[in-house]
């Protein structure tokens, strides 16, 4: 059996012919693949990106419900281009706040989810729109946290001055929210492991599987990090 996480969608259909004609069964895991036979992998195990990136609008939306006549200005962090979540948390994201026009993406630009990446787009931004951002929407809390060091460095206070949206909820996220500096994160559990072990164990005994397999996941605001960080485990 084979298992992986393709870091892009597309330009598997070789590889997944040649371990159909091998017998060998595929599960995706984390993400998904971009093929239009779907009979050459077993089934897809992961997180649901678009519902991730509706969860961050459906908060921004209700953060917007205090400022209702506030035109609120966003800046988009994206992930690896041609990447899952990347494609489909912009998706969700821009699905939802679609319906209202005081909401609008001013600049969007991948940071290629690190760290490093996040902090020097996020200056770019700053030097292109200085003040005239009011939201910061990344597509993983790693590119949060590099741009909160580029706010901070801007003279500027993250969570404040600029609200931050962020999808992963790692520690560092907690952290972050706990210090003032993020204001809600999106879960995207990793914890897949068991979860593919079993799915394994019933694909080797012949037992019929879910083609999606969606893991259950959470919103976690600023007012609950303290509370919720002991629980982190990633």
């Amino acid at each position: 059996m084979i298992a992986f996480s393709p870091v892009v969608e597309s330009g598997w259909d070789t590889v997944l012919r040649e371990a159909q004609a091998a017998k060998i069964p595929v599960i995706l895991t984390d993400r998904a693949v971009d093929v239009a036979d779907k009979s050459l992998y077993v089934t897809f195990i992961g997180s649901d990106f678009v519902e991730e990136g509706r969860r961050a609008g459906r908060w921004l939306l209700d953060h917007a419900k205090k400022t209702p006549d506030a035109q609120l200005n966003i800046v988009e962090l994206q992930g690896t281009v041609g990447s899952a979540p990347a494609i489909d948390r912009k998706k969700g994201f821009e699905e939802v706040i679609a319906g209202n026009p005081h909401l609008k993406i001013i600049r969007s630009q991948t940071g290629d989810f690190t760290r490093a990446k996040g902090k020097e787009v996020m200056e770019a931004f700053l030097k292109a729109e200085g003040k005239k951002i009011n939201v910061l929407y990344a597509h993983n809390d790693d590119m949060a946290i590099g741009a909160i060091q580029a706010i901070e460095e801007a003279g500027l206070k993250p969570g404040v001055d600029i609200t931050i949206i962020s999808i992963d909820g790692v520690k560092g996220a907690f952290e972050a929210m706990m210090a003032g500096k993020l204001n809600v994160t999106v879960e995207c559990s990793p914890l897949l492991g068991p979860q593919l072990m079993a799915i394994a164990r019933d694909v080797k005994a012949g037992k019929p599987v879910p083609k999606r397999i969606t893991t259950e996941e959470g919103v976690f605001p600023a007012e609950v990090a303290a509370k919720e960080f002991p629980n982190r485990k990633y």
